[in-house]
């Protein structure tokens, strides 16, 4: 039987592709904003290591976006402000703590660390949800809107790869 695969990706593959380039351009621009202050030259190395490794990546994922799954909806213009990269660098925080307190909570033998790190994980969801409401209303995360959710992420992807160091 020969392999079908059609000319579009599958939408759990595009969301998984969009949260890796969100993620790495905040990443990249959060670098590039820090690169000027780093003095020690092995570290400044490791900068430059890291800004070009996520450059690399973020122009990889987005050759896949051609492919993404359309639909015939019109996309707005994203906004160019840096209110929607800081809310978005406030989620993807809260994102990642909600993600690593579930991890430590398996690896806890202790009575009274489970209990503490249950809390501090059910105040990372809610505050993680008042940022993403935040985000929704004001139309920095359109995420019931895909193509506009993925040119959001080119755009974002764009300037971080644009800023200089």
């Amino acid at each position: 039987m020969e392999n079908y695969y059609p000319d579009h990706l599958a939408w759990h593959e595009t969301l998984e592709i969009h949260e890796l380039t969100a993620f790495q351009s905040i990443g990249l621009m959060k670098l590039k904003k820090a690169y000027p202050e780093v003095t020690d030259p092995a570290l400044k190395e490791l900068y430059t290591h890291a800004i070009n490794g996520l450059s690399t990546n973020i122009r990889e994922l987005l050759e896949f976006y051609p492919l993404a799954p359309r639909s015939d909806e019109d996309d707005d213009e994203f906004r160019n402000a840096e209110t929607p990269f800081y809310a978005g660098d406030l989620l993807v925080l809260f994102k990642t703590g909600v993600r690593n307190y579930a991890i430590a909570i398996t690896e806890t033998a202790t009575p009274a660390v489970r209990k503490v790190l249950k809390q501090q994980l059910i105040r990372a969801i809610d505050t993680h949800a008042k940022v993403f409401n935040y985000m929704y209303e004001k139309s920095y995360y359109p995420s019931y809107n895909l193509e506009q959710l993925l040119q959001n992420d080119i755009n974002l992807a764009n300037k971080a790869l644009n800023k200089s160091i």
